[in-house]
């Protein structure tokens, strides 16, 4: 029976030495097959391990938001009449989470498959962690609408949730937009609600903070284009 491996990926550049175990360098070292959100940066990934690995003699098969799901379960049926183990990268952490990977292990599933999971960097539970939240009931969202008004109600029930269930709400914005989303945030919530904001999670300028949305407010922090995540409670 081969194997889909999944493959954790680095959250922050420079970081590998410190968040990869040796078992990602070691089956990266003996895969041939990856299915991949974007070919370049994974690429750029697996060379940058220096496993030893020949790039040229990898094959790497598109999988996005946008891989046609008959594409994927074709693929996958030919490399298990093959019984060829093959990897799923993320662009960041951990695939099949918030990842469009997680077809490839629905599908591998279905089909005769292991999987087999490794451990790595999750910049959702490194968050959870860091934020002193409720770790016992939590909910993770994803993006909110784009639309501002649509948006606003989103967190507002977000808050409500929160309040309702004692459980922590978490979501995330394009890094672009995150001032945008902050904002929002400071305008919609009670100021007693707490936001933890988890930013650059394992790199060298991480922040990870958790204060009330009053005192977010006179401390307001820049985000833009630093991948963050938000937590409600």
């Amino acid at each position: 029976m081969p194997i889909l491996y999944l493959i954790p990926t680095i959250l922050a550049e420079n970081t590998a030495d410190q968040v990869l175990s040796p078992q990602i360098r070691e089956v990266i070292s003996q895969t041939t097959v990856f299915f991949v959100e974007n070919v370049r940066t994974a690429r750029r990934f697996i060379s940058s391990l220096k496993t030893g690995v020949v790039i040229d003699d990898l094959l790497f098969y598109d999988l996005d938001k946008d891989t046609p799901e008959a594409e994927t379960k074709q693929q996958l049926a030919i490399l298990r009449q093959q019984n060829r183990d093959a990897g799923v990268l993320s662009e960041a952490g951990c695939p099949g989470v918030a990842d469009p990977g997680a077809v490839a292990v629905r599908l591998a599933h279905q089909t005769g498959w292991q999987v087999r999971p490794l451990v790595g960097p999750s910049s959702i539970l490194l968050a959870l962690m860091a934020s002193g939240m409720s770790g016992q009931s939590f909910a993770f969202h994803g993006y909110l609408s784009i639309e501002k008004p649509a948006r606003l109600q989103e967190i507002k029930q977000l808050e409500m949730d929160a309040r309702k269930r004692q459980q922590t709400q978490i979501f995330m914005e394009t890094p672009y937009r995150n001032n945008h989303l902050l904002a929002d945030i400071l305008t919609a919530c009670n100021p007693e609600t707490r936001l933890c904001i988890a930013c650059n999670l394992t790199a060298k300028d991480e922040l990870v903070r958790t204060l009330s949305i009053r005192e977010w407010k006179a401390q307001t922090p820049d985000l833009h284009k630093k991948p963050s995540l938000f937590l409600l409670l």
